[in-house]
C-alpha cells in the first residue's frame, strides 16, 4: 500500500532543510513566516538567544483587515518592517517557512523590503 505524505509534512521537511543553513544572529535576525488558510504570520527571531523580538499577524487589533489575503499579507510585512525599524533592526534573514516564494509570502517580502527591511 502507497502512504501519501501530507502536505503540511512535506513543508515541515522542506523547512527543517532550510533551517539548517540559515540561522537568525542578534545582529542579523531571522524573518520567519507562517501561512494557514485565512491568515499570515511573521516574527523576527534571534536564534542565539531564543528570543521573538518583533512580530506581526492579520489578527491583530489594530490591523485593518480588508481586501484579499496578498494585499493582508502586504499589509503584515508593511508592520513587521515597521515594528522592526523602530526596535533598531535593518537587516534580516528571510525564511519563507517551507512555502513557495509565491503569491502571499512574496508579497510579504515586498511589504518587508518597502517598509524598510533589507535581505
Amino acid at each position: 500500500m502507497i502512504k501519501k505524505i501530507s502536505s503540511n509534512d512535506a513543508r515541515l521537511k522542506r523547512h527543517s532543510r532550510m533551517r539548517n543553513r540559515l540561522s537568525g544572529t542578534p545582529e542579523v535576525p531571522r524573518l520567519c513566516v507562517f501561512r494557514s488558510n485565512s491568515n499570515i504570520y511573521a516574527q523576527i527571531i534571534d536564534d542565539i538567544h531564543g528570543r521573538t523580538l518583533v512580530s506581526a499577524s492579520s489578527l491583530e487589533k489594530d490591523f485593518e483587515a480588508g481586501g484579499t489575503k496578498k494585499e493582508n499579507a502586504k499589509k503584515v510585512g508593511g508592520a513587521v518592517a515597521k515594528k522592526a525599524v523602530e526596535a533598531g533592526i535593518k537587516q534580516v534573514v528571510f525564511d519563507r517557512g517551507g512555502y513557495q516564494y509565491h503569491g502571499r509570502v512574496k508579497e510579504l517580502a515586498d511589504g518587508a523590503r518597502e517598509g524598510g527591511l533589507e535581505f
